[in-house]
């Protein structure tokens, strides 16, 4: 099954913007975001490595109800939540 999209920053151009989508065969979340900067990075680190296999993104506050919507859209496919 493709990636069902939920919403893009609307704050933003079309092109390159934050955005939320729904990968119900793998069971995840999708997100694009802005990469943050070595600071944030540093204090992400203070929790743990990040392996090169993962990436750190920011995503405006604006983007939770899309956040939610993609949530709620893996609660109604059924998606088991661990």
């Amino acid at each position: 099954m493709p990636l069902r999209i939920i919403a893009k920053d609307p704050d933003t151009d079309e092109r390159n913007c934050p955005t939320v989508w729904v990968d119900m065969e793998a069971e995840e979340l999708v997100f694009q975001g802005f990469q943050v900067d070595e600071a944030m990075r540093a204090q992400c680190l203070k929790a743990g490595p990040i392996p090169d296999s993962e990436a750190v993104v920011r995503l405006p506050m604006r983007m939770v109800t899309a956040i939610r919507e993609a949530c709620d859209e893996a609660e109604r496919a059924g998606v088991r939540l661990r």
